[in-house]
């Protein structure tokens, strides 16, 4: 699955896509599935490609997680932990059209090949993404839902001095605290993508000072070529700046089979 990311990092530049779609959060999914207790999160990629050992022309990561006698069908990382939110964070790659529609009847395949009755939700896509629009076209049982996005707002400045850095060492000294208000399920995942991306120069953290203990900690991503987007990411605040607002429109397609027969075999 590393190898095929790589692979598909020129599709992951082209159509601009989001930062939680790209190499190093998708790499910091698959570090957090390979943890004992996830093992039955298997990811796969169906690939569109004109040769088999060039550049792939479309691509799709997927997660099957079996569920006592079905199997859930996700895209990669999808509720794997928190995600900055106001516009789409997922993504189905192709170059154009013809390749979506390949892709399309790639992961159909797939589906095909599962034992037992499954499950499909492909969630946090754009609007009139051409691969959903396929699979919505052949699969019997597809929906497709809509709905708005919510972003967090950063506002802690205008509520006192907020120091920021970049500086790897200061996300590992407010981690701990910061990872102690999310869901168990999600902190591990949440470490190794603030550690990763702070790496790299993508985290900022803000602090907030209070009396005995800070008023608030955010976390933002920094996307774009310069680092210049700013995606507040997850944090915290006992005394107001942080808020929520409408984003960008998403996209949610899920469908189902094999429940029926289930049914009256049992």
């Amino acid at each position: 699955m590393v190898q095929e990311i790589r692979a598909a990092a020129p599709l992951m530049s082209e159509p601009a896509a989001p930062l939680t779609a790209r190499g190093p959060w998708l790499t910091a999914v698959l570090n957090e599935q390979s943890a004992p207790l996830l093992a039955s999160a298997r990811p796969r990629a169906v690939v569109v490609e004109q040769h088999q050992q060039g550049r792939p022309d479309g691509t799709a990561l997927l997660s099957f997680r079996r569920r006592g006698p079905s199997t859930a069908v996700t895209l990669l990382g999808d509720a794997a932990g928190p995600v900055p939110g106001g516009s789409p964070s997922s993504r189905l790659y192709a170059r154009d059209d013809g390749i979506a529609g390949r892709l399309a009847d790639g992961v159909v395949d797939q589906l095909a090949r599962v034992r037992g009755p499954w499950t499909l939700r492909l969630t946090g896509l754009p609007l009139g993404d051409p691969t959903v629009c396929r699979l919505a076209a052949v699969l019997a049982t597809a929906e497709v839902a809509t709905s708005r996005s919510r972003r967090l707002v950063d506002e802690l400045d205008a509520v006192g001095e907020v120091r920021r850095s970049r500086d790897p060492g200061e996300l590992e000294h407010w981690l701990p605290g910061l990872l102690a208000r999310l869901p168990a399920r999600e902190q591990r995942f949440a470490r190794a993508a603030a550690r990763l991306h702070a790496a790299i120069g993508r985290v900022e953290v803000a602090v907030l000072p209070g009396r005995e203990r800070p008023a608030a900690v955010l976390l933002t991503l920094l996307d774009g070529p310069d680092a210049a987007i700013r995606l507040p990411w997850w944090g915290f605040s006992d005394v107001g700046g942080l808020d929520r607002a409408l984003g960008s429109p998403v996209v949610t397609l899920t469908a189902s089979a094999g429940f029926r027969g289930l049914a009256r075999r049992v």
